[in-house]
């Protein structure tokens, strides 16, 4: 993968997957699938998350087994500018899993969004230029997408069944 699609796919994750990922709580209801949604005091509707202050996101990708020890290294010590850039987009309790299953490792991210623009701050989140043009390159080159990942998304967005606070 060329350096500018990285930086496309990374930019999706952010400014894509989350926006989406609204829609997608939306769509769930609409599914045509086996899978149904269902609702209640634990698992709020689509319309009850998008309105709560704390908008919470997961996301899960495919980790290269090549790259594991840089992604390790990159997250052990994720430079100032792009700590401030996700601060600056409201994103707070950013954490990011690895799970081994079935001989190949996975990472999966979850995230709190806290502001009242979410289309409008992980815009700016995208147009940080250390964050977009250095640090998304890197960790997008340690990831491999999964095969149901919607095409211009880095990480595939996970569906909350419950929430428990």
């Amino acid at each position: 993968m060329t350096a500018n699609l990285q930086k496309l796919s990374c930019v999706a994750f952010l400014a894509i997957s989350f926006t989406t990922a609204l829609l997608v709580r939306a769509e769930n209801e609409m599914k045509t699938s086996d899978n149904q949604s269902f609702y209640g005091a634990t698992n709020p509707t689509p319309e009850q998350l998008a309105q709560a202050p704390v908008q919470r996101f997961g996301a899960i990708v495919e980790l290269r087994p090549e790259m594991e020890e840089e992604y390790r290294k990159l997250h052990a010590e994720v430079w100032p500018e792009v700590h401030a850039a996700i601060k600056r987009a409201n994103i707070q309790n950013y954490t990011i899993f690895i799970a081994p299953i079935a001989g190949k490792k996975y990472l999966f991210s979850y995230l709190e969004y806290v502001g009242d623009n979410l289309e409008k701050d992980f815009a700016l989140l995208g147009e940080d230029p250390t964050t977009r043009d250095r640090w998304w390159p890197l960790t997008a080159a340690c990831q491999k997408r999964l095969p149901a990942t919607s095409e211009g998304e880095q990480w595939l967005p996970l569906e909350m069944v419950m929430h428990i606070q």
